[in-house]
Formats: C-alpha cells, structure tokens, sequence
C-alpha cells in the first residue's frame, strides 16, 4: 500500500493507496482514449505557445513489472519534500 501523507498550516492528510487502485490509475492513464484526449485538451495550448508536442502513448505492460517490484520493497520512501513555509509531502511504500 502506498502512504501519502501532506502537512500544511490548517491540513494534515494521510492517504492510503492500494495497489489494485494504482493499478487501475495506470491501466486508465496508458488507455488510447485518455491518451487521445489529453492530446486534444492540450491542443489549443500548444498552438497558442507554437510548441510541436504529443504526449507519448505509455505501455501498460512496461509499468506493471515496477508496480510490482514496489510490492517488495516495504517501508522505502520514495518522496520526502518540505517547504520553507513548513508544508511537508512524503510517500512512502
């Protein structure tokens, strides 16, 4: 399970994220429709900017061997941010 835990000045929260949830967020990003409506909502400022990018289509089966190495890998923080405003972001395995 994956912890999010985010401390600012009024809020303190502590995200608990399963991996069948990770699981599902990845196989909706690396999905042809997301992946082609990200392209179109981003369209507009692209062209405004005169930047030529299209986002990448992500293979599902390249990120489901890393999913499944963090399973093993318990405990391992994998961010740990604070601010100098004293707001914290840390996830950890």
């Amino acid at each position: 399970m994956l912890h999010v835990k985010v401390k600012a000045k009024d809020v303190r929260l502590t995200i608990p994220i399963p991996y069948a949830i990770l699981n599902i967020a990845i196989s909706i990003f690396c999905s042809k429709l997301f992946h082609q409506n990200v392209n179109k909502w981003t369209k507009v400022h692209f062209e405004r900017k005169r930047l030529d990018f299209k986002f990448p289509l992500i293979d599902k089966e390249a990120l489901k061997p890393i999913v499944k190495e963090l399973k093993n890998q318990k405990g391992l923080v994998i961010v740990d941010v604070k601010a100098k405003d004293g707001s914290e972001v840390r996830v950890r395995l």
